[in-house]
């Protein structure tokens, strides 16, 4: 599950990283809102979905309150997924 978790965070993160880099660009820049209506929408989904697998995760893997708070922020900033993975990969192994 913990795999799963790694998976949804990346993909979090490379939503993020569209939003901000890619679809606001062109709303702000070109004037196409368009592109941020859709990007948004799906990170918005794929943010609840990455929360809510790390509550999910946090519990079973009985996680401090700190690590999930941890987790939380850095899916909150570009780049941050990065972070999260290599925290994860040291406790995974």
């Amino acid at each position: 599950m913990i795999n799963a978790f790694r998976v949804l965070s990346f993909i979090e993160g490379i939503s993020l990283l569209v939003l901000f880099f890619v679809a606001m660009p062109m709303k702000y820049l070109m004037g196409e809102p368009a592109m941020v209506t859709l990007v948004g929408t799906i990170h918005g989904g794929l943010f609840l979905a990455f929360v809510f697998m790390a509550i999910l995760i946090a519990k079973l893997e009985k996680w401090p309150a700190k690590f999930l708070a941890f987790a939380v922020v850095t899916s909150s900033i570009p780049f941050g997924m990065f972070l999260l993975e290599k925290k994860l990969k040291s406790r995974v192994l």
